[in-house]
């Protein structure tokens, strides 16, 4: 196998091929990995040459025509031809802002439309980055189904509301329907708030129902839990990273984007308090248990890989990047696999810690602190088959005994 800087790259993407090269070392990728990912930049460069293409014009068709005329004589080239094994390449150009990714091809008025909607989100409602993309996508789902190429938002009546919800509520589950619906109503409240609309169509939009008018509790009791954190091998290093989750769930009760989002810097040792990044770009300093701390603290010394990048939870291979939301949903996911329970998500810890608290005597409004909700009534929905504490935000009855 040739060094990395032996591979030779010519045609238009020459100029790029060195700092891909340390952009592939800098993520943590094998020497192995970088020479075969830098043939495959210098096998794109050469086809552009020959087809008399700029870098500019390697998008989603050209990538699939360049695929199509390789033939591949060997395994790991088969691999390579694939559109997953471009997404690095890709992902490393439209860093660059040499090529645009698909998501990035909108139509003008609609992308102008998106990012003002985007921006009224951030600013006027404070929500996440990861809620705004949601939204985002959602409100442009339904101008594009209702609206056509037109984008005229003057013209929309309650029928059209109706007709994507319905439209929706038939490929859907409750939960994804009820997030649409609000994402909906914030695109609609948005669009009457700045004059884009005469009239507020927002109680167009019905509301669905919710997890939490669904059935009693959906914590795990104290030996599931158990099971879920006996299941992680913790003399592998994956092992030791997924304990570390898992613990970080069910004693704080963590939502999977906030344990994403955990950096090395969030943990205060000597003070024992871990910083989190919650919804809303609110941030809260929390105790750190101590089986809490001895399960991350393991991770980071004999599991964690010692790279540049400083998310504490990151891939256990190249690219040693953050670990996603998904990715830390689907820790649990596995562990429930191994542990024998049924298939389940991230939140479901969050119940759990909410049980755990429950049992041990706390209060309703103490939950509410550890879990950060803003209303006690939030926090009853995690109560729902406790009727003790369902009794502490219940109103008296009018006219009733005091």
């Amino acid at each position: 196998m040739k060094k990395s800087t032996q591979v030779v790259v010519t045609g238009p993407l020459a100029p790029y091929a060195t700092g891909y090269r340390q952009e592939l070392f800098g993520r943590g990728y094998s020497a192995w990995t970088a020479v075969s990912y830098l043939y495959s930049l210098a096998r794109v460069s050469r086809w552009l040459a020959e087809q008399g293409l700029a870098a500019a014009n390697l998008d989603a068709e050209h990538v699939e025509r360049f695929l199509a005329e390789r033939p591949g004589s060997q395994r790991a080239e088969v691999q390579r031809r694939t559109p997953r094994g471009m997404m690095s390449l890709l992902g490393y150009l439209n860093a660059q802002g040499v090529v645009r990714s698909p998501a990035a091809v909108e139509d003008a008025a609609s992308h102008a439309m998106l990012n003002e909607f985007a921006e009224f989100l951030r600013n006027e409602r404070g929500l996440a980055e990861k809620t705004i993309d949601v939204y985002r996508r959602f409100a442009g789902l339904f101008l594009s189904s209702q609206l056509g190429d037109s984008m005229d938002v003057r013209v929309l009546t309650a029928r059209h509301v109706s007709a994507f919800v319905l439209a929706q509520a038939g490929r859907r589950g409750s939960g994804s329907l009820n997030n649409v619906v609000t994402a909906l109503r914030a695109l609609l409240r948005f669009c009457y708030l700045r004059g884009y609309t005469t009239t507020p169509l927002e109680a167009a939009a019905p509301r669905t129902v919710g997890w939490r008018d669904l059935g009693p509790s959906r914590g795990l009791g104290p030996g599931q839990v158990e099971r879920l954190l006996a299941s992680c091998d913790r003399r592998t290093s994956i092992g030791r990273r997924d304990f570390a989750i898992l613990t970080v769930l069910a004693r704080l009760g963590l939502r999977a984007n906030e344990v994403a989002a955990l950096r090395v810097d969030d943990l205060d040792w000597r003070a024992g308090e871990i910083t989190v990044h919650g919804k809303g770009n609110r941030t809260d300093r929390l105790p750190l248990p101590v089986d809490v701390g001895h399960a991350v603290a393991g991770y980071c010394h004999r599991g964690r890989p010692h790279r540049d990048c400083r998310a504490l939870f990151v891939q256990a291979k190249a690219p040693y990047a953050a670990l996603s939301s998904s990715a830390v949903s689907k820790v649990v996911t596995a562990a429930c696999g191994r542990a024998g329970l049924p298939r389940s998500g991230a939140h479901r810890l969050r119940h759990s810690a909410a049980a755990a608290l429950r049992r041990a005597g706390a209060p309703l409004f103490e939950i509410g602190q550890l879990l950060r909700h803003q209303h006690a009534v939030t926090t009853a929905g995690y109560a729902r088959d406790d009727q003790e504490a369902l009794a502490e935000v219940a109103r008296c009855w009018p006219g009733g005994a005091a």
